[in-house]
Formats: structure tokens, C-alpha cells, sequence
């Protein structure tokens, strides 16, 4: 990587890529991107950002490389696609932000080292609303050294914790999904009983406000439920995807964790009655299928 400041390339600009893109460009780095939907890209270029026709060309121009992307094989097939190693400049960092298991983060440190490539895994949290504010939570695995020299481009997106080696971001990302996804639960299950008992949902949720209860998913989560809603926000197949990888995980250590598994399935059943794309606070919608209302 070189010494000034590094020019930055950007794969997968949605939901969440495009607005840590345009924070990027608020910070003055060199920007270029590539979608594989390209109208997503080019929506960037007003912003001052660089749109490819191409993975490898992006690479190409770059000294880090982040990755934003859907799940698992589509970041190990992008990474390791033979034309993007052999576009990257020798000591190009690949920063992955995508939420996948932490045996493919391994992996790819694995294989890019053999290609003189260096390698984060750098999970988010915080949502479309904290990728737009720039307040992600960034959850970095990989060398102390390497992820402390690229601490201004993390400054531009958020608020940085090195916690551990290849593999502990994701982790630590698992974890948060799984604090998320039986928030969300629980959440739902609270104004399902408030509403059945005849009070207002809505009442309630500014009732517990300050209380224990208090957390950003009750402020914004509970208010998508109050309105219904479930534009995505964070897709329930993407909050499905995390959870499978977290039992994959949880099967590795030989846990029982029986809330990631009761809401799990909760989570597979929403997807599978049409779910899939709504925002992951429509659990809502799952938990009053199973209380119809009384006739």
C-alpha cells in the first residue's frame, strides 16, 4: 500500500455500499467502483467516484480493495477470480465487509498471501442509517499493524474495534446478528401480547423508551413495526443467511444456543411464506401468523 493516502476501489455498491462509497467521497479518497448491476455504480459517479466496466479493472487502480457483497461464494468466487489477483498491484489490501463465515475469512487471507495480497475481514453493523451517517460499528479481523494503517479510510465510515486475528470480525459479526435477530424477536413477541390484550403497540414502545428495554433496535425496528413498515433496511434472507452461518459455527463448538435456534427457524419460515425480501423487522408478521386473531 503506499504512503500517501491510498486510492480506494468499491465492489458492490447497494444497499449498503453505496452510501459507505459516498462517505468515502466526503473524505476525499479516490473512489473507483464496480456493481454488477451497473446503473448502481453509475449512481455514484456524480459523487466523484470512478465507474468500471469491470471487477479487475477497479482492482486495478487500487491499493485497498473492499468488498461489499451478498454471501460467501459470491465474495470467494469475486476475490479469487484469476482476473481480479492478477490486476492487483503487489501488498493491495482486500477488505472484506460482507457477513460470511469466518472459515472463508481464513481462507482468503490463505490464498491472497500467496498472491502478495493482504487481507481484512471488516464486518459492519449499524444499518442503511448508520452506512449513510458514517457511524457503522466496523468490526475488523486480521494483523494489528495492517488494519492500524488503515485507520483514516475506517474513520470515514465508522467506529473502528480490532478484535483479533483472520476470522474474528466475522465472528464478532455473527455474535451482533445474534443479538440482533432475538431482539427483533423479542420485540415483536412484546407488542404481538400488548396488541392482543387490546393496548397500543405504539404506547408501549414510548412507554419502555429509557427504560431496560431501551436499544436502537426498539427505536427503529419497533417503529417499523408500528408503521409496518418493511422496505428493506436489512433483508430478512440476508438476516437468514447470517443465522445458518451462525448454527454452522455453533455446530463447530458443539453449542446449544436454543434462542439463535428458535429464532432461526422463525426467520426461514418468514422467508419461506414470502419473506425473503422485506426488512428482517417483519418477524412481526411471522409471530402474528402464529396468533390469528380472535373471531
Amino acid at each position: 500500500m503506499t504512503t500517501t493516502q491510498p486510492r480506494i476501489a468499491f465492489l458492490g455498491t447497494g444497499l449498503m455500499g453505496a452510501p459507505m462509497c459516498a462517505n468515502l467521497l466526503k473524505h476525499g479518497f479516490t473512489l473507483t467502483v464496480w456493481n454488477r448491476s451497473p446503473e448502481k455504480a453509475q449512481a455514484l459517479a456524480p459523487l466523484g467516484a470512478t465507474v468500471t466496466h469491470s471487477a479487475a479493472e477497479a482492482v486495478s487502480h487500487a491499493d485497498v480493495v473492499f468488498t461489499m457483497l451478498s454471501n460467501d461464494e459470491a465474495v470467494e468466487s469475486m476475490v479469487l477470480d484469476p482476473a481480479i489477483l492478477a490486476a492487483a498491484h503487489s501488498g493491495t489490501v482486500f477488505i472484506d465487509s460482507s457477513s460470511t463465515r469466518p472459515a472463508t475469512a481464513k481462507k482468503l487471507a490463505t490464498a491472497l498471501a500467496e498472491h502478495q495480497l493482504q487481507f481484512v475481514d471488516c464486518p459492519v453493523s449499524g444499518g442503511v442509517k448508520g452506512a449513510q451517517e458514517g457511524t457503522l460499528a466496523l468490526m475488523a479481523g486480521g494483523p494489528a499493524a495492517l488494519i492500524e494503517s488503515l485507520a483514516p479510510v475506517f474513520s470515514a465510515l465508522g467506529r473502528l474495534t480490532h478484535v483479533g486475528d483472520h476470522g474474528a470480525g466475522q465472528v464478532a459479526k455473527l455474535a451482533n446478528q445474534q443479538i440482533v435477530a432475538i431482539t427483533i424477536g423479542a420485540i415483536a413477541e412484546a407488542m404481538t401480547l400488548v396488541s392482543r390484550s387490546g393496548g397500543s403497540a405504539a404506547a408501549f414502545r414510548d412507554a419502555i423508551r429509557g427504560g431496560f428495554a431501551e436499544s436502537t433496535i426498539l427505536a427503529l425496528h419497533g417503529e417499523r413495526m408500528i408503521n409496518r413498515h418493511f422496505e428493506p433496511g436489512g433483508p430478512c434472507k440476508h438476516q437468514y443467511k447470517d443465522l445458518r452461518n451462525i448454527q454452522s459455527q455453533m455446530a463447530l463448538h458443539h453449542l446449544q444456543l436454543p434462542l439463535t435456534n428458535a429464532v432461526t427457524e422463525l426467520f426461514g419460515e418468514l422467508c419461506e411464506d414470502g419473506g425473503a425480501e422485506l426488512d428482517h423487522s417483519a418477524l412481526l408478521l411471522q409471530i402474528e401468523r402464529l396468533n390469528p386473531k380472535e373471531r
